[in-house]
């Protein structure tokens, strides 16, 4: 049903706005354009998982792996995740192995956890802090320095060794001879990584052959490039210097602590402007209608419900959203942008919208079924902070798996509508106890109105 403008500005009405018909030519006076915002306020974290390593196999306390030793952990990741650590190699200055930019794969181009060796994936890097000098000999190597962080400062890059020209002229043994690194997979997305310092590992110095242990280190898994250090670049300060330079893995650890996390976008959409009394998206405690929610919410596709949205309950006016704010393409809307869009409403209409919470299988904004009500109780319409007014809820259509983690999950997903079927209804996330985190919708969106 279509909007039908109707001649509203008698009775009481009138008295209340002091508007004749031919003020408004017949139409309502309680019609208004609104600019709605739907901004992504949640934190970005550059690490989804993150641990220390610290206690070789076998120890009873913490410390180095010297040659024979290993460390071992275990990893949750989803397939489009990568794994990245930092372990100084002893005796030097400020060199560390760990993978390069990119990180690790953890599973492979068909989507399959991998499991084996993984040693040629590491690389020895110079931090670039600390001028170096020889292995196990020069006054400020690790073993020798005086106290922590001595040493010339070296003020440069983060490089592999091999292309470091600086400092003293060593020949360092390849990294399979010092290190090896496996991986296997243990079950559904967990693994076990291996790190271990070969008993030859040694370094011939001046001085004759000194062992080579393994620092205690940090593991992060994360999507995107490698998010400890970028070959090339300074050192990010935030706690690979004092890995490289001292085998300290406590400030990086607390640094990856406390940015570690799930950083969770928000999907393209739909909105619709309806009668009051209708539910045009769902029903709470019924299943999916089957006209676009369920690609939103698992998908974040507002494809479907966009080619239905003229047959949607008490539609008036509706459209998609799918680009964001300052951009030129569409997309999902990243911590820190938004999406805009304009409407137009009468006095009986309400608001609804979906966007998914991206990095879930089918978890997604909205209001209430019934919308929001664009007009107060004296007829005028609403601007302000609306983020009260939505709510987080689960599709009923996919079985909930861990967010950015699980392989069904929308980042994760090998392509889209995948997943198992729940043949459930639409319910607050709230009421779903599916034994997964999530944020609250203010920690995450903020969602405003304003009548033009």
């Amino acid at each position: 049903m279509k909007r039908i403008i109707m001649a509203l500005c008698f009775g009481p009405l009138l008295a209340v706005t002091g508007c004749s018909l031919d003020d408004y030519n017949g139409k309502p006076p309680s019609s208004a354009q609104f600019t709605i915002t739907i901004e992504n306020v949640a934190t970005a974290y550059p690490f989804i998982k993150s641990g220390v390593f610290n206690m070789p196999s076998g120890d009873t306390q913490a410390g180095a792996a010297t040659p024979g030793k290993e460390f071992e952990f275990t990893i949750d990741a989803g397939r489009s995740e990568h794994l990245s650590f930092a372990t100084m190699l002893a005796a030097t200055n400020d060199l560390f192995y760990g993978p390069d930019d990119e990180g690790i794969a953890l599973y492979d181009d068909e989507g399959n956890p991998i499991s084996g060796d993984v040693t040629d994936q590491v690389y020895l890097w110079d931090a670039g802090t600390e001028v170096n000098e020889e292995p196990a000999v020069g006054p400020n190597t690790v073993t020798n320095q005086p106290a922590p962080d001595t040493g010339e400062d070296e003020n440069e890059n983060v490089r592999s060794i091999n292309d470091v020209t600086t400092g003293f002229d060593f020949n360092y043994p390849a990294v399979n001879e010092i290190i090896n690194v496996s991986i296997a997979h243990v079950d559904g997305t967990q693994f076990k990584v291996t790190i271990k310092d070969l008993a030859t590992a040694m370094l011939a110095t001046s001085e004759g052959d000194r062992p080579a242990p393994l620092s205690p280190g940090v593991w992060v898994v994360h999507a995107g490039l490698n998010p400890l250090y970028t070959i090339g670049e300074p050192d990010f300060g935030n706690g690979v210097e004092a890995i490289a330079e001292d085998g300290n893995a406590s400030p990086l650890g607390e640094y990856a602590s406390t940015h570690t996390g799930v950083t969770y976008p928000a999907s393209p959409g739909g909105w619709v402007v309806h009668d009051h009394g209708t539910k045009p998206l769902f029903t709470e405690g019924s299943p999916d209608y089957g006209q676009g929610v369920e690609a939103i919410a698992e998908d974040g596709s507002e494809v479907i419900l966009g080619t239905n949205l003229d047959n949607l309950s008490g539609e008036e006016e509706s459209a998609v959203f799918n680009t964001p704010e300052g951009s030129t393409s569409p997309g999902a809307i990243l911590p820190g942008s938004k999406y805009t869009f304009s409407i137009k409403a009468a006095a009986n209409e309400n608001l609804s919208f979906a966007t998914m919470l991206a990095a879930t299988n089918d978890v997604f904004f909205a209001p209430k079924d019934e919308g929001i009500a664009l007009f107060d109780e004296n007829g005028n319409p609403i601007s302000g902070d609306i983020t009260d007014q939505v709510y987080l809820w689960d599709a009923g259509t996919e079985v909930n798996e861990e967010p950015a983690i699980g392989p069904n999950t929308v980042t994760n997903q090998l392509a889209p509508d995948t997943g198992e079927e729940e043949n459930g209804n639409v319910m607050l996330l709230s009421d779903v106890n599916d034994g997964f985190n999530y944020p609250t919708v203010a920690q995450t969106l903020k969602v405003t109105i304003t009548a033009n």
